[in-house]
């Protein structure tokens, strides 16, 4: 019988893993745009924490160039090769956990969201391609999820959405009852809170990480609308938070965070949230819209996580690509602390 412990997000950081923008298909005339924010965001977390990018090799010298004329403390960022499609890490990349007390990864089959997006499925091997996870202990969870679709708070309570994980496009036939023993196997969870669904028009199905997030291990912060085609599905989510417990039995300190109002260029409803914050090691990347309930976002944010810098980040060109600043970041555990 393994041990597994799957850290909270909060805790101490050894490194933030990143890929390196590219795909015009993703962000279509939007790519400058996405490595400027890129740029800001490596800056930002390389005076925090060791950032780990993933690199095309050809365009290793250009982006070495782009960061050290932006600034970047390059001898806080490690650059790694590989051939990826896309940079949503968080989805594709390891999920890390202690296995026995050693440090050690879960390694989810990817599918580009349900086979939609069939140009990403090679991201499903990028982790075999990059030095150093050989030498930690692997867990091959043996079915299809994202890291984005669960979200924990590291005492062994994990929160989900039915319409990702129960979705038939990720594991046909799979039950409930089954993907909640391979989570008390490959991540030690004690208990899953089962929300029903994320935003409208979320094409990863309904991503945990754009509705409700733990920021201690007691309180959760969810998205929140009084009006408009989201109402309906947060409020269904929020009446299973306000009877979700945690491991012994205690109810949840919940903080409503309002959701902005992001229209694509075609006028469709875009799935924008601020549940999608990033927290380093000091500071808190927070997603930001244009909104005027940006800057409400950002207090609220804040004051989850005392002591720790708040940094607004303009999210909407990496909307364009379907995710935000948790997508595209993957925290690395310090194991050395305890």
């Amino acid at each position: 019988m393994r041990n597994v412990t799957f850290p909270s997000e909060w805790s101490r950081h050894a490194a933030t893993w990143l890929a390196w923008p590219y795909d015009t298909v993703s962000f279509p005339d939007r790519v400058a745009a996405v490595e400027r924010e890129y740029v800001r965001i490596i800056g930002t977390l390389a005076q925090s924490e060791t950032v780990k990018l993933v690199v095309r090799p050809f365009q290793r010298k250009e982006i070495i160039e782009k960061l050290a004329a932006g600034g970047v403390a390059m001898q806080n960022v490690e650059l790694y090769d590989a051939d990826y499609a896309d940079v949503w890490v968080r989805d594709w990349g390891p999920t890390y956990v202690s296995i026995n007390g050693k440090p050690g990864f879960v390694k989810w089959t990817y599918n580009a969201y349900g086979n939609r997006f069939p140009e990403l499925l090679k991201d499903d091997a990028v982790i075999d391609q990059l030095p150093g996870f050989e030498k930690l202990a692997r867990l091959d969870a043996g079915f299809v999820m994202e890291g984005g679709a669960i979200d924990t708070n590291g005492d062994g309570v994990i929160v989900t959405t039915e319409e990702t994980l129960l979705n038939i496009n990720r594991n046909a036939g799979m039950s409930r009852e089954h993907i909640e023993d391979r989570f008390k196997d490959l991540l030690g969870a004690e208990k899953i809170i089962w929300l029903k669904k994320g935003l409208l028009n979320d094409h990863t199905d309904g991503h945990v990480d754009e509705v409700a997030r733990f920021v201690a291990q007691d309180t959760i912060l969810y998205a929140w609308t009084e009006k408009g085609p989201n109402h309906e599905l947060m409020a269904e989510n929020l009446e299973i938070l306000k009877t979700s417990t945690d491991s012994n039995g205690k109810q949840f300190k919940l903080i409503p965070l309002p959701l902005p109002t992001v229209n694509y260029d075609w006028d469709e409803l875009a799935p924008a949230s601020y549940c999608n914050f990033y927290p380093a090691n000091n500071l808190v990347l927070v997603p930001q819209f244009g909104d005027p309930n940006d800057a409400v976002a950002k207090e609220i944010i804040g004051k989850a996580f005392p002591g720790r810098t708040v940094l607004g980040v303009d999210s909407t060109d990496l909307l364009y690509g379907g995710g935000g600043l948790h997508c595209i970041t993957q925290q690395e555990p310090d194991f050395s602390q305890k």
